[in-house]
C-alpha cells in the first residue's frame, strides 16, 4: 500500500512525520520567536494583528480561542478587552512556545483570564458551540490536515460566531513577487541564522508559505468546512491576507 505522504516546506514526508518536523521547528525558535518576527516583517505583523483583533468583534465578557497561539500577541490583546468576565485560552501544539507564551503574558501581568492548553488544532478537546470567536495567525499553514483543523474550529464556535484566519498568502502587487522571493528565500535564512542561530528552521518557513493555499483556495476551504459569509481582506499587497468567516 502506498504510504500517504504531505509537505514539509518543499519537501515531501510521510503524512505521520510533519507534526514531528514542525514541531521541531518550533522547539528550536521559541525563544527567538518574538524577536525574530519583528525583525522579519520590519514591525508590520503587530498591524496586522491589531486588525485581526478590531475584526473579530470580540467585546467584554466573551469567551476566544487564540489558537497556535504561540508566544501570545493576540492573546495578550483579548484578555484585557474580554476583562475579568471574560476567558482567553491560549492554545498551541508545540510546548516550547507555550512556555514562552505563558511567560511573557505573566511577566506582563495577565492573570486570571487566561488559561493555556497544548492542543492540536485538527482535535480541538473542547465542547462544542463553546467559543464566541476563533482566531489562528499564521499558524494553519503548518498543520497537517488543514480541512478537518477547520472543521475542529467549526465545531467549537457558537452560531454566528466568527473565525479568523491570519495567515501569509499571495502578494497581488507583481512587482513584490520578485522582491518578496529575494526576501524569503536570502535574507529570512541568514536572520535566521544570525538571530536564532537557525537558517533551516527559517528557510521551511518561507517554504511552507509558499506551499499555503492562496487567498481564493483558502475561502473555498472555510465554505467547504461549514463557514457562511467567508471573505478575505489583502494585507501589504496581499504578502498577508485575513480570512473571516461565521459559523451558521
Amino acid at each position: 500500500m502506498t504510504r500517504k505522504t504531505t509537505h514539509f516546506g518543499f519537501q515531501e514526508v510521510p503524512y505521520e512525520e510533519k507534526v514531528r518536523k514542525v514541531a521541531g521547528v518550533f522547539h528550536s525558535v521559541a525563544d527567538k520567536y518574538d524577536v525574530m518576527n519583528d525583525l522579519m516583517s520590519m514591525g508590520i505583523h503587530r498591524l496586522w494583528k491589531r486588525y485581526t483583533v478590531e475584526m473579530s468583534g470580540v467585546k467584554a465578557g466573551d469567551h476566544v480561542l487564540d489558537l497556535a497561539s504561540g508566544t501570545g500577541d493576540l492573546a495578550a490583546r483579548f484578555a484585557r478587552i474580554v476583562g475579568p468576565e471574560g476567558a482567553v485560552t491560549l492554545a498551541d501544539i508545540n510546548a516550547s512556545m507555550l512556555r514562552v507564551g505563558r511567560e511573557r503574558l505573566t511577566d506582563e501581568g495577565l492573570v486570571g483570564n487566561i488559561r493555556y492548553v497544548q492542543a492540536n488544532a485538527e482535535c480541538l478537546p473542547f465542547p462544542d458551540n463553546h467559543f464566541d470567536a476563533v482566531t489562528i495567525a499564521f499558524g494553519l499553514r503548518n498543520v497537517t490536515d488543514k480541512d478537518a483543523a477547520l472543521r475542529s474550529m467549526y465545531r467549537v464556535l457558537k452560531p454566528g460566531a466568527p473565525l479568523l484566519v491570519l495567515e501569509f498568502s499571495r502578494p497581488v502587487v507583481k512587482p513584490l513577487n520578485p522582491i518578496y522571493d529575494l526576501y524569503s528565500f536570502k535574507v529570512l535564512p541568514l536572520l535566521g541564522k544570525l538571530i536564532a542561530n537557525d537558517a533551516e528552521s527559517y528557510q521551511y518557513l518561507a517554504e511552507s508559505i509558499r506551499k499555503h493555499p492562496d487567498q481564493e483556495t483558502l475561502r473555498h476551504m472555510m465554505i467547504e468546512a461549514g463557514f457562511d459569509r467567508v471573505e478575505y481582506f489583502n494585507l501589504t499587497g496581499g504578502i498577508t491576507a485575513l480570512h473571516r468567516g461565521y459559523k451558521l
